[in-house]
């Protein structure tokens, strides 16, 4: 699937973080998805890695959609210059339309609302509600934590072995773009979705 004219929603935190190089990755990630034609689809918000990531992209002249919750809308500061803002009622409706709007997903550093965001689009995927490509960038073992917990899991008996693959893991940006284009073409979403 080559990510030219393709969606890649991004999930990511809306604080900094505690590094200067998490805000340096998510403006790496935006721009790399604008340098490739891609249009970025991320939570809308203007603070955190979302800004970050959401000035990257613009700032290389790509399409940012931006689906933010009223009730967030002033408190993760909306976006105010993208190519698309849609403004919805709740949480489930932001992730819905995210998950409509993209053909890949990527996964960088956050807190709860990204990891929300990373475990329920892999659960999509494990129930055939989406065959769409999801990379996760475990940017300086950032996500070691979370994936020894699956690996736990899995031992314990709680998630199938072949289920680790639903998802790819690569510690920079280039190498998850390339994985994510190098994936089949996505059928979309099942009619159990929705």
């Amino acid at each position: 699937m080559e990510l030219k004219d393709r969606g890649v929603a991004v999930f990511c935190g809306s604080s900094p973080g505690t590094r200067p190089a998490y805000a340096e990755l998510a403006d790496e990630v935006g721009r790399a998805i604008a340098a490739c034609g891609a249009t970025l689809v991320y939570g809308g918000g203007s603070v955190g890695l979302m800004g970050c990531l959401a000035d990257g992209a613009l700032a290389r002249e790509g399409a940012v959609v931006g689906v933010i919750p009223r009730a967030l809308a002033t408190a993760e500061v909306m976006h105010a210059g993208l190519s698309e803002t849609i403004v919805v009622q709740s949480m489930h409706e932001r992730k819905a339309i995210m998950a409509a709007r993209a053909d890949a997903f990527l996964v960088l550093p956050g807190g709860f609302g990204t990891y929300d965001e990373f475990i329920e689009i892999v659960t999509w995927r494990q129930l055939h509600i989406h065959d769409k490509p999801i990379a996760l960038i475990n940017f300086a073992g950032f996500f070691d934590p979370l994936l020894q917990q699956v690996d736990h899991a899995i031992s314990e008996g709680f998630i199938r072995p072949v289920y680790r693959d639903l998802f790819h893991t690569t510690n920079d940006v280039p190498t998850a773009l390339e994985w994510l284009g190098s994936q089949p073409e996505p059928a979309g979403m099942s009619e159990m979705w929705g």
